[in-house]
């Protein structure tokens, strides 16, 4: 099977898998609590208007036809517009509004998680039982079992009274006086000021969103390296003269980095489902904030978008991860053998 053959039966195993989970969607939010309608008219609103307003937003066509409607729209990529809170407002719209601040988190913190967490679990990997050991695998452990929300509230409390907690420095003004929370200006980032100004506004963001990641690719970078280290082909390799760096860089490092690939591509996943909570905490205004909001309005078609356009990123990260594996080990098959 050639990579081009692969890539095609892999886009079209991922064809029944949007299916399934458009209609999740589309059945939560119907069956769901969420109420466009109410939202439209307040606490106060009339009878006679609710009626006429579902009326004109389709709510009251049989829910089959709807089903069919959704799933139309989305598979043509028609997202339709904001009921509720930004009315008349396309989707597209929004989503370029609000995904550049989401993307400027998820950069940094891909980041913070692959060049600190893989790097400390490669050494403590290649240097078992020791100080520097025990410190990285018990921080891993750390870092991995404090959730992200919780993370969030107290590095939000300290930076914000950073004078109190941290011996007179001030996080706010230092560098360039900015506060913790509130989204990143990113209207300058050619300049070395703007650059820097929205680093640092993003940072403690980053930090707890790459936390957790951080942590499992210490502990799975460790493990992976102490199994590699204790293979038979690195027993032969030593005793052909192989010199350690070579060793180290061209058969531990590659041979370690197989199991770390779900791990890494896998920071979709939480950048997904974390961004929704550190995004609220910090202010950020991105798209995890975006579909907070639309799910705490009842904005229907706002939150069947940006489950489906979440839904379509897992799919097409789980496929990219499939070619990072044959890139990483030639010895894996696109017909999935040896």
């Amino acid at each position: 099977m050639s990579r081009w053959q692969y890539f095609a039966k892999r886009v079209l195993l991922s064809v029944p898998v949007l299916l399934f989970g458009a209609s999740i969607t589309f059945l939560v939010i119907r069956a769901g609590p969420l109420d466009p309608v109410s939202a439209i008219l307040g606490p106060q609103g009339d009878p006679q208007a609710y009626n006429t307003i579902r009326r004109q937003l389709g709510l009251n066509q049989p829910l089959w036809q709807q089903y069919i409607d959704y799933m139309i729209n989305m598979f043509t990529f028609d997202l339709g517009e904001s009921w509720v809170l930004q009315p008349d407002t396309s989707v597209y719209s929004l989503v370029l509004s609000y995904a550049p601040r989401t993307i400027w988190l998820g950069f940094w913190s891909v980041l913070i998680a692959i060049f600190i967490g893989i790097p400390l679990g490669f050494y403590a990997g290649l240097n078992p039982n020791t100080f520097s050991d025990y410190v990285a695998s018990f921080g891993g452990i750390v870092w991995r079992a404090m959730p992200n929300f919780w993370l969030a509230v107290i590095l939000m409390s300290v930076l914000s009274q950073s004078e109190k907690f941290m011996f007179g420095f001030d996080w706010e003004t230092f560098l360039y006086s900015t506060n913790v929370t509130g989204p990143p200006p990113l209207g300058n980032l050619a300049s070395v000021e703007g650059f820097t100004k929205a680093l640092k506004k993003i940072a403690p963001a980053a930090i707890v969103l790459g936390s957790a990641s951080m942590g499992n690719e210490m502990r799975i970078g460790r493990t992976a390296v102490l199994e590699t280290v204790n293979s038979n082909f690195i027993e032969t390799a030593k005793a052909k003269g192989v010199r350690p760096r070579s060793l180290v860089w061209k058969h531990i490092f590659r041979n370690a980095l197989i199991p770390l690939v779900p791990i890494i591509t896998g920071e979709a996943f939480i950048l997904i489902g974390g961004s929704v909570l550190v995004e609220t905490v910090f202010d950020i205004s991105g798209i995890g904030f975006l579909f907070f909001q639309a799910i705490k309005n009842g904005d229907m078609p706002l939150v069947g978008s940006l489950m489906f356009i979440f839904i379509l990123l897992v799919v097409l990260i789980n496929i990219m991860q499939d070619f990072l594996y044959t890139i990483i080990d030639p010895r894996v098959g696109y017909d999935g053998g040896a």
